[in-house]
């Protein structure tokens, strides 16, 4: 039971620190589309580029310590866990987004940026959403 509860402890501390990049970097992306400014523009890029290369490691390590809990409980837990089911499609949907984000990034490192800052404000909400419908499965528990 002890490595049990010391992958959940260390699924749970990288998903956060995941998740402060996520919140943290559309609004870089935000601002970053509002600047006219060269010198502004510069930082921005550097600032998103550092915070996404950061966090990606925090990503892979909450799938690794995610996919340890699983596996710990077992295949039967697994199979009559439908509420984890749908948690697992929402972090799908989690890794698309920071997938999307490169995307991004590489945008606006080509000077390639199309969207309007109010599409930033828009995509820096969506995580904020699915983290509140994975916390409610993960302990509300519906069948």
């Amino acid at each position: 039971m002890t490595m049990l509860l010391i992958c959940k402890a260390l699924h749970i501390f990288f998903m956060i620190a995941w998740f402060a990049g996520l919140f943290y970097l559309p609004r870089i992306f935000v601002y970053h589309a509002q600047t006219q400014e060269p010198a502004c523009d510069a930082i921005f890029k550097i600032m998103a580029r550092r915070l996404l290369y950061f966090v990606t490691p925090f990503a892979l390590l909450t799938l690794v310590f995610g996919g340890l809990t699983i596996y710990s409980y077992g295949y039967n837990w697994f199979v009559h866990s439908h509420w984890l089911h749908y948690k697992l499609v929402l972090v799908l949907l989690l890794y698309c987004y920071h997938g999307y984000c490169f995307k991004l990034l590489r945008d606006f490192a080509l000077n390639r940026n199309r969207k309007s800052p109010l599409f930033y404000r828009v995509f820096n909400e969506m995580p904020v959403l699915v983290l509140l419908a994975i916390i409610l499965l993960a302990y509300l528990k519906p069948a």
